[in-house]
């Protein structure tokens, strides 16, 4: 199902003499897991668990349970209901709508092409990680430097990211039913089955009962301004908000789909996928890592590849089969999300140009490679670079720029926008074509008031955290 679109390219907003035959998702269901795939990334593996075993385990998921279903859903409907109703990626969505904030679209495109070759990076450590265990067992890859030693490699560390990125590149070429939603259709749900299967067996290991009470039973002392920021903050990122991909995505989705129930199932799925990795990872770290004693459990990367293998050696004969299972699991994490990246920057480059769409996906992997392959090297060739000071790298540096300062602009102007410019009756009647729309008044004072008071609350707190003003 597909539908012929005409695109403005004459910088007035007004229609002008390419046309695109854009591509459609097959119904609700090819969009809600797409938009899922998107969600559910790295950062609900590596961070959310963290941040729930620092502060108070259900206190924590309670809080970040509110502000998804509150602000995060609110802004997640308003950026699917404005790339539905445009029927555009998101710089020709801006555009349409009102010529002369056409540079927040642009913004918002910079996100994906930023964030698509590190997030590349990452992936080609993961692939590295699952070959490792399946070529080398457990005791291999949890050896004391092994990490270290592959990253700062100057040729192998280029050849899993390239791997990945063809991979994921591979999955676009095939188009948005044929590559992106059957991936999505085999991938989503196996990662579901095996994070269930992972945490089952995490809770079977002497100890785990106890890891399972310290991440789930409240802790009502931890609750504080830090934890309600850090809450908001993990949210904001896991939805996908502020990267344009989301606009895309809903410019795919047909006018009968129900938005409101495609935005609930999204955001309950980022949740659910995010509470299962805190099952599969607080309880293994806990008698590890001795949480209840006082120690800590580091985030990122060095959880995922330092922490969590030598967690997993300690688990017997097990440890190979469930290294190669858990990182089966992170790699279709990490791909689903690099190709809604990279979906989205094939889409903004086509609806720029008129080009086709494989042409435009050309032009988007080439720029990826390389981009992908000069971040690199700040982990190996231009190490020299501490662009944030001594110790960080130039992925360091890109992460910091796209998530904790791009973004939360990208939303904060995005909510300006539709609040106080176009108006949120534009967005509202979109939503009522296909849905009822009940908490519309909330919804509107919720874009206008609450949530970019809450985004400057991010943005404030990234830039203090990062520079050490807190």
């Amino acid at each position: 199902m597909k539908a012929g679109v005409q695109m403005g390219h004459n910088g007035n907003g007004k229609s002008g003499t390419h046309h695109i035959t854009r591509s459609a998702w097959s119904g609700k269901m090819g969009f809600i897991l797409a938009g899922a795939a998107s969600a559910v990334g790295l950062g609900n593996l590596w961070r959310f668990p963290t941040l729930a075993a620092k502060y108070g385990g259900g206190m924590f998921i309670f809080t970040y349970f509110v502000l998804a279903f509150t602000f995060g859903i609110s802004l997640l409907l308003l950026e699917t209901a404005l790339g539905r109703h445009t029927k555009l990626s998101v710089i020709g969505a801006y555009s349409k709508l009102n010529s002369r904030w056409k540079f927040v679209g642009v913004l918002a495109a910079a996100v994906p092409f930023i964030i698509t070759p590190y997030y590349c990076i990452i992936g080609g450590w993961v692939t590295k990680y699952l070959c490792s265990y399946v070529a080398e067992g457990a005791d291999a890859v949890a050896a004391e430097g092994f990490f270290t030693s592959f990253i700062t490699d100057p040729a192998f560390t280029y050849v899993f990211m390239i791997v990945f990125m063809l991979l994921c590149i591979g999955v676009v070429a095939l188009g948005v039913k044929n590559g992106i939603e059957k991936a999505n259709m085999i991938m989503m749900p196996l990662l579901l089955v095996m994070a269930i299967g992972v945490a089952i067996f995490v809770l079977m290991q002497p100890g785990a009962v106890e890891g399972a009470a310290y991440y789930l039973i409240p802790d009502f002392s931890k609750f504080s301004p830090e934890l309600v920021i850090n809450a908001l903050g993990q949210m904001f990122y896991s939805l996908s908000l502020a990267m344009g991909i989301m606009v895309t995505y809903g410019s795919y989705l047909d006018k009968k789909e129900s938005l409101t129930q495609s935005v609930a199932s999204i955001a309950g799925f980022d949740l659910l996928v995010s509470f299962l990795s805190g099952l599969m990872i607080v309880p293994a770290a806990f008698m590890a890592l001795g949480l209840a004693e006082g120690g800590t459990m580091s985030a990122g990367p060095s959880l995922m590849f330092v922490t969590l293998p030598m967690v997993f050696e300690g688990m017997g004969g097990a440890a190979t089969v469930i290294g190669i299972v858990f990182f089966v699991l992170v790699l279709f994490a990490a791909a689903t999300s690099a190709i809604s990246l990279i979906e989205a920057c094939t889409s903004i480059i086509q609806d720029g140009t008129g080009w086709s769409r494989g042409k435009s996906l050309g032009l988007c992997a080439a720029f990826v490679i390389v981009a992908g392959c000069f971040i690199n090297a700040g982990y190996n060739v231009l190490i020299w670079i501490e662009p944030l000071g001594p110790g960080t790298q130039l992925l360091d540096f890109f992460d910091f720029l796209s998530n904790s300062v791009m973004m939360p602009i990208v939303a904060l102007l995005t909510c300006i926008f539709v609040g106080w410019i176009i108006k949120p009756k534009a967005i509202i009647d979109e939503v009522r074509a296909s849905s009822k729309f009940s908490l519309a008044g909330p919804w509107t004072a919720m874009v206008k008031y609450i949530a970019p008071v809450l985004v400057v609350v991010i943005l404030g707190w990234n830039i203090a955290t990062q520079f050490g003003l807190l």
